[in-house]
């Protein structure tokens, strides 16, 4: 199984796990021309997705969806609290799912988990193939004990570390944007994120990536620092999506 993001971030945000024929797309917040663009340059087309699956309904997450998935006739995965706030126009076939239910697509299981963030039924995602076990977790605002349990003794994790408190609480953002991101149901810190890290078991980690890191209230630097202490690695070690390219294929073994 490998996985890469063609972007990660406030403007824009898409995911891709692989196994064998399955090449799943989690959310897409980029027009259909820039996501093939961008699938391009990491050797991929359109016409290989298997289908979409929608974390929640920020306009960063799924405003490229209903478009993309026209243009390929691609199915659609969400909950039903997300496809009430979905405005993307009619989709080739848009299937439900549960955030306490797993579902297949292709050679590829998917557990999604529910998660505290401030849209109308958020889930994060667990992707299986009986070998291995890819966790993603991002646009959430605290950790539950259930999220730990959802994401122990992952192969591979793409983590939010969003922003430094200290950068946010000087940043440019007005104070009821600060307090959003800041928030219960927000993003997670570099602090917040290392925490979740030194309370799951990380044992067999191949890969971590940190994700949706803001440009504005955030930098590489503090987030590898952040989870380089938990894990007492080299900063190198930790893999970060960014905006403009997300990160390249990374392949668990």
């Amino acid at each position: 199984m490998r996985f890469a993001s063609i972007g990660s971030g406030s403007k824009g945000n898409a995911t891709l796990v692989q196994w064998q024929d399955t090449l799943i797309m989690v959310d897409c917040g980029f027009s259909a021309k820039e996501v093939d663009a961008r699938l391009a340059r990491i050797g991929l087309s359109g016409t290989q997705l298997s289908g979409i699956v929608v974390t929640h309904e920020h306009g960063d997450h799924i405003s490229g969806v209903g478009v993309l998935a026209r243009k390929y006739q691609l199915p659609v995965w969400m909950t039903v609290g997300t496809a009430k706030k979905f405005r993307g126009g009619k989709l080739p076939k848009l299937n439900y799912y549960h955030g306490h239910e797993s579902f297949t697509i292709g050679d590829i299981t998917v557990q999604p988990f529910t998660v505290p963030h401030d849209a109308r039924e958020p889930c994060q995602l667990v992707f299986e193939n009986g070998q291995h076990k890819l966790g993603i977790l991002t646009d959430v605002g605290s950790i539950t004990p259930h999220i730990i349990e959802m994401l122990d003794a992952c192969d591979a994790l793409m983590l939010e570390c969003n922003h430094d408190v200290e950068m946010l609480a000087r940043g440019p953002y007005p104070l009821s944007l600060k307090e959003r991101v800041g928030g219960r149901l927000g993003h997670l810190s570099n602090h917040q994120a290392a925490e979740f890290l030194s309370q799951m078991d990380h044992s067999r980690l191949q890969h971590l990536v940190a994700m949706h890191l803001s440009e504005q209230n955030n930098s590489e630097t503090l987030a590898r620092g952040a989870l380089c202490e938990v894990l007492d690695c080299e900063q190198d070690w930790i893999g970060i999506a960014n905006q403009e390219r997300g990160f390249t294929w990374r392949e668990l073994r």
